[in-house]
């Protein structure tokens, strides 16, 4: 399999094989896909140490469920009076206090909601007292809702799927099956597992580690099953790396999917069409462009200092999001490209921005996309 892998894609190959070596991660997944054609679909590396990765192994994808959550959204406003503008508050009441009140549903898509202290929220608390301890915050100081930019790793995340849990008055896991996942054809696809399905799934999910000093030792939090057990709207979706990828593919056919309509055109061309522009993002502290839930292409800022990145050849409507130090998965529509893949390890921000810059820029390359500088 990874002799295959090596003949398509040499240097993309070189790059991970380089990675395994440095201590940066045991293995991971690859999807890649042209024009809804498969051109890779591979585990390389090992799961964990002695086990093979399997291309049916469940990765476990962070923020690139951001982007779900977007999708979701997007459904709802297609479908119910919910609309970007609307204030937070009029879906969510007890959020208006502490300066929260103009902050409107389009901010917290945007990261210019003004929120992210509510990022440091344990993880220990259940879903309910989440929701009344980010409401009951104030305003992060100096934050001007949608003006100020800066991304939101989770509090804003619970506060849209609060949002969505009112309007529907179901179980969020339960709605990204029904809404998201069977329609996309992601059946192995998850927001959270419960007990019994992580005991079935056990021999095929994939552990995450932490890459320091040359070692690889076991996320202490990640790899919990009381982990897999809370929805987090904004982290913990999971599953084989190909089905990821089946959401670019539903959104570069503007909205179908392999079972049918999922979001009608205009909605998929709305959520990921460059919306915030030009901002300084204050938690990733470049200037980055976002659609509604998506990065969009912000090579323009600077292509070797960009976090997350699609690499230095991808056009410039190229949309997708990443996952802290270990994924990514984006559409380009111009080169008809979906690329989505996954590493068990990482090795800290300033690694994975130079693995990921790589591997995104030697997957073009390989396939003869690279546009000449």
């Amino acid at each position: 399999m990874e002799s295959n892998f090596a003949m398509a894609l040499p240097k993309a190959y070189e790059i991970i094989d380089k990675g395994m070596s440095d201590g940066l991660h045991l293995g991971g997944q690859l999807y890649i896909s042209k024009a809804g054609i498969t051109i890779i679909d591979t585990g390389f590396g090992m799961r964990e140490p002695g086990i093979l990765m399997q291309p049916e192994d469940l990765m476990l994808w962070l923020s690139n469920t951001k982007p779900l959550m977007a999708v979701v959204f997007g459904q709802l406003l297609e479908s119910t009076s919910l609309s970007l503008k609307d204030p937070v508050a009029q879906w969510i009441p007890e959020f208006a206090v502490g300066g929260k009140d103009s902050i409107l549903i389009e901010h917290l898509l945007m990261h210019t909601g003004g929120i992210r202290h509510a990022d440091t929220i344990s993880e220990n608390f259940s879903w309910d007292e989440t929701i009344a301890r980010i409401c009951a915050m104030l305003l992060d100081p100096e934050w001007i809702p949608g003006e100020t930019a800066g991304y939101h790793v989770s509090g804003s995340w619970f506060i849209l799927g609060e949002i969505v849990r009112r309007i529907i008055d179901e179980d969020l896991s339960r709605t990204f099956i029904e809404k998201l996942f069977a329609p996309l054809g992601m059946q192995n696809s998850r927001l959270s597992l419960s007990a019994a399905e992580w005991n079935e799934s056990r021999k095929r999910l994939a552990p995450m580690f932490i890459a320091s000093g040359g070692n690889l030792n076991l996320h202490p939090v990640l790899n919990a099953p009381e982990y897999a057990a809370s929805p987090r709207p904004g982290s913990s979706g999971r599953g084989p790396i190909r089905e990821l990828g089946l959401l670019y593919e539903m959104l570069l056919r503007s909205g179908i999917g392999i079972r049918g309509n999922v979001i009608k055109p205009e909605t998929s061309a709305m959520l990921v069409t460059r919306s915030r522009i030009g901002k300084f993002d204050q938690t990733f502290r470049h200037i980055i462009d976002w659609g509604l839930g998506f990065i969009v292409n912000s090579n323009q800022y600077g292509a070797e200092t960009l976090p997350y990145s699609f690499g230095r050849h991808a056009s410039a409507d190229t949309f997708g999001h990443g996952g802290a130090q270990s994924s990514s998965a984006y559409c380009d529509p111009k080169n008809q490209l979906v690329v989505a893949w996954a590493f068990n390890g990482m090795p800290g921000e300033v690694r994975h921005k130079k693995r990921g810059r790589e591997l995104n820029s030697a997957i073009y390359e390989d396939l003869g996309l690279a546009v000449p500088s």
